[in-house]
């Protein structure tokens, strides 16, 4: 699972799948869903995310990770 911020755009792109989205579903104002071919979900796309969540903390808790990479934009 990757997490793109577009500072320019002020969107936040979680990216759940190393797949490419064919088709894509807004499921709120602002909040899109990207589906690959089979529909399954690959993406989530949230418009002015600084409105919508806190981007100055990234927390997770009890998930199975065995690696973290953390990169400059």
């Amino acid at each position: 699972m990757k997490f793109h911020h577009y500072p320019d755009t002020n969107s936040l792109y979680i990216d759940l799948a190393e797949r490419a989205g064919a088709d894509s579903q807004e499921v709120a104002p602002g909040v899109v869903l990207d589906f690959d071919a089979e529909g399954k979900l690959v993406g989530m796309d949230i418009d002015h995310a600084s409105s919508v969540v806190n981007l100055s903390r990234l927390e997770a808790g009890s998930l199975p990770v065995s690696d973290i990479a953390v990169t400059a934009a």
